[in-house]
C-alpha cells in the first residue's frame, strides 16, 4: 500500500529540494546592502513611527471590493467565449442577460459616486 504514495513523496521531495536550492542560491548570490529604511517595518505606506490608529478612507476598501467583483464577473466571459458554438442561442441570450445585470450594477455604482476618488 505504501508504494501507492511514492509519487506523492517524490513530488514533495522535489518541491522541497527546489525551494531549498532557490532560497540557498538567493542567499549565497544575492546582494547584501542593508540600511535603516530597508530594515524598518512596512505598514501599507504609512510612516512606521506614527500613531497606530490612523484614519483610513473606507472608499479604498469599497473600490477594491468593486474591482474584485467586476474582475471575477468579467472572468466568466472567457469560458462562455470558448464554448460559444456549443451553447447556441440560449447561452447567448443568458450571457446578454448577465452582461445587462453587470451593466446595471456598474451604472448604479457610478451614479452613487463609488468610483470617484476625491
Amino acid at each position: 500500500m505504501l508504494e501507492n504514495y511514492f509519487p506523492i513523496l517524490l513530488l514533495l521531495a522535489v518541491a522541497l529540494g527546489t525551494a531549498i536550492v532557490m532560497m540557498g542560491g538567493s542567499f549565497l548570490v544575492g546582494p547584501r546592502r542593508p540600511y535603516a529604511e530597508k530594515s524598518s517595518q512596512y505598514e501599507c505606506g504609512f510612516a512606521p513611527l506614527s500613531r497606530v490608529r490612523l484614519p483610513f478612507d473606507v472608499r479604498f476598501y469599497l473600490l477594491s471590493i468593486l474591482f474584485v467583483v467586476f474582475d471575477i464577473e468579467a472572468a466568466f466571459l472567457f469560458p462562455w467565449a470558448v464554448a460559444f458554438k456549443d451553447i447556441g442561442w440560449v447561452g447567448f441570450v443568458e450571457m446578454l442577460l448577465f452582461l445587462f445585470v453587470l451593466l446595471v450594477g456598474y451604472a448604479y455604482i457610478w451614479k452613487k459616486g463609488a468610483l470617484e476618488w476625491e
